[in-house]
């Protein structure tokens, strides 16, 4: 079979399983022709479909995010290596990017910190925007941290950011201009799609008391982690922004709310 009709078939095969199966397709035939969408797209249609295609639509039938499959995800314009046991980017998450470059458009964060940094994707993107700031990511997970390390290797920039294991802020006794973080928040009892529920990390997606442990003590925290004029951006899950800023403002911290493209609370700007 020829690249063209592997891709119709497969698109076909996949339509029960993904909102995308004809980019799915693509980016499966790229992965397994190693060469970009575009080439195949452009140059490669006629050739012969590698036997290995249809293995990797057949994982991907069964639900497997694409981002394990091929090994990797973009975001904030970065190729990021993911794997089983790291939580795969969203594009929501760039929503406390975007809040934190129009906070500090005027006054540049000198030191970051990206609490439960998973692939290191919120740290890694926000170094390459800072190029005189320097991070440290702080993860539970020895599997993450690993991924983290290597993207920053792979990004150039395992000399301005470390990794270290940790809960939270628990062993940190420095402050920070820029703290990241995106919790887990999905209550224990939601249910979630099989790509996310049977292959994601559980410690990385649910927190208990409906979603908000975490964030509890995460905020308790941010007292003593922000420096004078820090600010930390907090992921929100949906309908969590105003129990969330509750907690700040148990804590003598001042918030605000920031949507993502889709008009969803998604990040909660928090300073002192």
């Amino acid at each position: 079979m020829i690249v063209r009709d592997a891709l119709r078939a497969a698109t076909e095969t996949l339509s029960e399983t993904s909102t995308s199966p004809r980019l799915d397709a693509e980016l499966l035939m790229a992965h397994v022709m190693d060469d970009s969408r575009e080439a195949i797209l452009l140059r490669r249609l006629d050739d012969n479909a590698p036997p290995d295609f249809e293995v990797l639509v057949e994982r991907r039938q069964n639900h497997e995010p694409l981002a394990y499959i091929i090994g990797s995800r973009e975001f904030w314009s970065l190729d990021f290596a993911v794997g089983p046991g790291v939580l795969i980017p969203r594009p929501d998450s760039e929503t406390l990017l975007e809040a934190a470059l129009r906070t500090l458009a005027d006054r540049p964060p000198a030191t970051i910190l990206d609490l439960g940094t998973g692939s290191g994707a919120l740290l890694l993107a926000a170094l390459t925007e800072w190029p005189a700031a320097k991070g440290v990511g702080i993860d539970q997970s020895d599997t993450a941290l690993s991924y983290a390390g290597k993207n920053a290797a792979r990004l150039g920039l395992a000399d301005r950011a470390q990794f270290r294991k940790g809960r939270w802020g628990d062993e940190e006794t420095n402050r920070y201009d820029l703290i990241l973080c995106n919790p887990p928040y999905v209550d224990p009892a939601a249910s979630l799609m099989p790509d996310v529920a049977d292959f994601e990390p559980d410690e990385a997606l649910f927190a208990d008391e409906g979603g908000m442990a975490d964030y509890r003590y995460i905020v308790s925290q941010l007292p003593e982690l922000l420096s004078i004029g820090g600010i930390a951006c907090l992921e929100l899950g949906a309908g969590q922004a105003v129990a969330v800023s509750a907690l700040c403002d148990q804590q003598g911290l001042v918030s605000a709310v920031s949507r993502d493209l889709a008009g969803h609370d998604r990040c909660l700007l928090i300073h002192s």
